[in-house]
């Protein structure tokens, strides 16, 4: 990925995102609870502090910057975009595609256990 489209991804509100990744596991049967569940394992973040940061609209930045990733997080595995996850050394550019990937998962109907790998 070049400089100018990590910069650009960076400096996006998380926010502006959210909502597509609640409409992609709507449409799959899915639900918003759901998706925050997802983003709570991933990032450490409690419903309080997710909705401050929509209400914020925190870039994807300082979003991933400021959470406590999960440990299992390096369980996390596939391509997304046409790059492995697991092989994206830019470590804020690799969470990022983290939950890109989880939100995948759930709108493909796996198992929530299966998603927050335990």
């Amino acid at each position: 990925m070049n400089d100018k489209n990590y910069q650009k991804i960076l400096k996006m509100s998380f926010a502006s995102v959210y909502p597509h990744y609640i409409t992609k596991a709507e449409k799959k049967g899915r639900t918003t609870q759901e998706v925050n569940q997802i983003i709570h394992w991933l990032t450490g973040y409690d419903e309080k502090t997710l909705q401050q940061h929509l209400d914020n609209k925190t870039n994807f930045e300082d979003f991933f910057t400021q959470a406590t990733i999960n440990p299992n997080a390096s369980k996390i595995t596939g391509v997304i975009c046409g790059y492995r996850v697991e092989d994206i050394e830019v470590p804020l550019m690799q969470q990022i595609r983290y939950l890109d990937i989880l939100i995948d998962e759930l709108a493909k109907g796996k198992a929530m256990e299966k998603i927050l790998r335990e």
